[in-house]
């Protein structure tokens, strides 16, 4: 049977006084279509946007995580123009946590230092709440990239530091330099799903819950294939690129291999009356404990809707482990 959970219960983020909902708001979308990351999204209206926040927020989500490459700050921009909205309305959630991150690419650690100020302006001069390096790759080693975060907590500037798509090792590095300034790493976001499962064979979840680090899942319905849509309607695959239909899973013998899986999830969805993705996300985030949080998307307000649903019901233990097998066996 389920359990309710109303109000959403928060929980901590790593080792931080930061209190969030298991799922969060991901941004991405939010791009203006601008940019060679936001181009993967068509341009969506202020209006548009603004519905979709608000029913993210006045649903349950308490936080927002966007991103400087997502078009270039317009994300970011269009996040804090429809905060100031909600704000002029007199909105009790106009004030969501915020996480952005910092692009390392052909860069050096002194760039986070010197960007901070523009990343605020592009927020409309609000607390970066968590402060996260995009990912590992750029001109200076982590130990000099930690002592730039370690200053921006230092200055108030940003309150906690995170990473994304940093492997066992590099996360459990960037953690021991933090704790030199008397900081931790509170969280890496990382690719994590259902049919997406690396880091709980490489070390970095195993890493993560020994050191108290938050795991922010991103893609946590595979690109929609978690919904069963591309299992019930194969024609929908046809407006998929070849290159994201390999990459994704949406090749011939990988939906034949996720078939019992996506079967569950439907069977899970009857049983709860919600649908298969909430499924998927319920798994995702209460699977392991309090360790996983969540950041869907959102590019219609159905979809919002849809995402706080999935915190509204808990499956039992024999359920996660059933979806656990399962997935397992879709990934073999």
């Amino acid at each position: 049977m389920s359990t309710v959970t109303s109000p959403i219960e928060l929980r901590k983020l790593g080792q931080s006084d930061l209190e969030v909902s298991p799922l969060g708001l991901g941004c991405w979308q939010f791009s203006r279509g601008s940019g060679i990351v936001g181009k993967y999204w068509s341009n969506l209206e202020d209006a548009d946007i603004l519905e979709i926040v608000r029913a993210s927020l006045e649903g349950g989500m308490n936080w927002v995580d966007t991103a400087e490459i997502y078009g270039g700050g317009k994300s970011e921009q269009a996040l804090a123009y429809v905060l100031d909205q909600l704000k002029r309305e007199g909105s009790i959630h106009a004030t969501p946590l915020i996480a952005t991150k910092w692009w390392p690419m052909l860069r050096t650690a002194g760039s986070i230092t010197s960007t901070i100020d523009e990343r605020i302006r592009c927020l409309g001069g609000r607390n970066i709440d968590l402060y996260q390096i995009h990912q590992p790759f750029s001109l200076s080693s982590i130990a000099r990239e930690m002592k730039a975060m370690a200053g921006l907590v230092k200055a108030g500037k940003i309150r906690y530091v995170g990473v994304s798509n940093y492997s066992a090792k590099q996360m459990t590095e960037a953690h021991r330099l933090l704790q030199q300034y008397g900081l931790s790493l509170v969280s890496n976001q990382v690719k994590y799903n259902l049919l997406h499962r690396n880091i709980d064979h490489n070390g970095t979840m195993a890493a993560a819950k020994e050191l108290g680090i938050s795991i922010i899942a991103y893609s946590p319905l595979q690109q929609g294939i978690l919904t069963g849509r591309f299992h019930n309607d194969p024609a929908q695959i046809r407006a998929v690129s070849r290159l994201r239909r390999m990459q994704s899973g949406l090749g011939e013998k990988s939906l034949a291999r996720s078939k019992p899986l996506i079967d569950l999830l439907a069977v899970l969805a009857g049983k709860y009356g919600v649908t298969p993705g909430q499924i998927a996300l319920n798994w995702l985030i209460y699977y392991h404990g309090d360790t996983v949080v969540a950041i869907p998307g959102a590019s219609k307000v159905r979809h919002a809707r849809e995402n706080i649903g999935a915190m509204s019901f808990r499956l039992d233990k024999q359920e996660l482990e059933q979806l656990n097998d399962a997935s397992w066996a879709a990934l073999k």
